[in-house]
């Protein structure tokens, strides 16, 4: 298996037939579930009953990124509701050590995301709770912004101390992933990457995931 996944977001989807846009990206990894609140972000998108009906009907295990003010309470109901993957944020949690094992005990794996300005060296002791770190590369809250290339140094910063532990974290970034940006992402340690636009935007969704994995592996290779 490619050390690269690719998790294709369906804020950018079309949300009245979302079926069928899990279904067109066979070659995804994940499928990248948005949940925002309208508190923690100024926008408000689907909740825990659409991810359950998508837990029964999606070919591809959920990866749920939970964009919401109060993950310490809602986040393991996710996981228990069948979600792969449970990430929240370390912003609005107010115990992440005993959130990270509740997602962790219910199933999933459990994920921590950094809005751009947020350090990861704080954090370093929370590092074996977790199965993934998400970087975030624009302002959570909406699809289709601009990449930040301010917090590429983060995302090196955060892979050397996850080489450091010697864990098998999981790096992910989320924002402004396309054709023009994934491969800085790979130089600078990523492996697991979130796209929304430049999948869903794309004519063909499935053939855009081949190619930015195809993108993201020769920017490793050039690496190694």
């Amino acid at each position: 298996m490619s050390s690269v996944q690719i998790s294709p977001s369906i804020l950018s989807a079309d949300f009245s037939r979302l079926a069928d846009e899990v279904n067109a990206v066979p070659s995804a990894d994940w499928i990248h579930v948005d949940v925002m609140d309208n508190h923690f972000v100024p926008n408000l998108t689907l909740g825990l009953p659409v991810v359950e009906s998508l837990v029964k009907t999606s070919p591809r295990p959920l990866d749920c990124h939970l964009m919401i003010a109060d993950p310490d309470r809602w986040a393991p109901d996710y996981a228990e509701a069948g979600a792969g993957s449970v990430t929240f944020h370390v912003e609005a949690a107010h115990a992440p050590i005993r959130l990270a094992r509740s997602i962790r005990g219910a199933g999933a794996r459990a994920g921590m995301a950094l809005k751009p300005a947020t350090p990861i060296e704080p954090y370093e002791d929370l590092l074996p709770e977790l199965d993934m770190i998400l970087v975030m590369t624009v302002e959570p809250g909406f699809g289709g912004q601009r990449f930040l290339d301010v917090v590429l140094p983060k995302i090196r910063r955060t892979r050397q101390l996850i080489d450091r532990h010697g864990g098998s974290l999981w790096l992910q970034i989320d924002g402004g992933v396309s054709a023009e940006t994934i491969e800085r992402c790979a130089e600078a340690g990523a492996d697991v990457f979130v796209a929304g636009s430049a999948v869903y935007g794309a004519q063909d969704p499935d053939a855009a995931i081949v190619k930015l994995r195809q993108q993201a592996e020769l920017a490793l290779s050039r690496l190694a």
